[in-house]
């Protein structure tokens, strides 16, 4: 095995995780966003703990000591799914993505101010592309000259976007807890605890009502489980055999995924706007990857040098 079976495995997770969110909007808002989300959990936890399973044993695998960070990693996390669900009710499935794509930029502004990590000016360039990249997604869908013309397609395409940046912001926090929790705690523990937080969290949604899934519906569901819960294991076992810098610039390919998803089974192609911003917003993630890496090379290089040159000097 080698890294080239990671990076497969990630393509397929981002592969696997697109046809999820496929799934939620093949709904086109039928389903409260709580049903939709029950289900996911419920159904995603099956292929879980089966693989827990085999792995070893489901007790050992989620066995935890850290309550307060799974719990503050599923609250962000479970916020960021409402949010995402619900802005594929206003916004088509390429405009949802790549605006998540703001995510790995709120997670550089968060990772300094919450962590006080030292960002470097290399990053801090990529961020401000990023955003750049955000802009001119938005401007597909928010009027920027001229006077403004408010119609009802144009306010649902604005809650929209507002609700996708949202989750973005939301996927940052649970991205710098996952984080906190990865020297500590097993990626299974991660996974199992914030699939059964969202699956508890949504039964609070049940006194407003949930129609009972018909047909298709069912379908779509059972799909949008079983495909968020085979990404968890993707994305689990690719960091088995590559580096998270390596696999980040291919979480990218999901943009890839929902066009090709999109014009196929959802009858929607997406806007040049949406396409020339979310290509900048990729390349300037992928810079910073790319940039980070050759970086801790060069340090590690430079330890290893260092190290050589004291035992050359140290007598026998």
């Amino acid at each position: 095995m080698s890294a080239s079976t990671g990076i497969s495995l990630k393509i397929m997770a981002t592969l696997s995780s697109t046809l999820m969110l496929a799934c939620v909007k093949g709904l086109e808002g039928a389903l409260p966003v709580g049903e939709v989300i029950f289900f996911r959990s419920l159904v995603g936890i099956a292929p879980l703990l089966i693989w827990l399973k085999c792995q070893g044993g489901i007790l050992q695998g989620i066995k935890t000591r850290n309550v307060k960070g799974h719990i503050g990693r599923g609250l962000a996390g479970t916020c960021s799914m409402y949010l995402s669900y619900l802005s594929l009710m206003y916004i088509s499935l390429t405009d949802a993505t790549a605006i998540n794509y703001a995510a790995p930029l709120f997670t550089v502004l968060l990772a300094a101010v919450v962590l006080r990590e030292k960002v470097r000016m290399n990053r801090w360039l990529s961020v401000a592309a990023g955003f750049a990249g955000i802009v001119i997604m938005l401007s597909g869908h928010l009027s920027l000259s001229g006077p403004p013309r408010l119609t009802v397609a144009s306010l649902a395409s604005s809650v929209g976007v507002l609700l996708a940046l949202l989750s973005a912001l939301c996927t940052a926090g649970a991205l710098i807890q996952i984080r906190y929790l990865s020297g500590k705690e097993k990626p299974g523990a991660i996974a199992f605890w914030f699939t059964a937080m969202t699956g508890a969290t949504s039964l609070l949604t049940l006194p407003f009502g949930w129609p009972l899934p018909q047909g298709d519906q069912l379908l779509l569901l059972l799909g949008c489980g079983l495909c968020g819960g085979l990404t968890q294991i993707l994305l689990t076992l690719s960091m088995r055999f590559a580096d998270a810098s390596l696999l980040a610039p291919f979480d990218y390919s999901s943009l890839l995924w929902s066009v090709i998803i999109g014009m196929i089974f959802l009858g929607t192609l997406p806007e040049n706007m949406t396409l020339i911003g979310a290509s900048l917003v990729a390349l300037a993630g992928i810079y910073s990857v790319l940039s980070e890496r050759r970086q801790r090379r060069r340090a590690v290089s430079a330890a290893l040098t260092a190290r050589s040159e004291t035992a050359d000097l140290t007598p026998d």
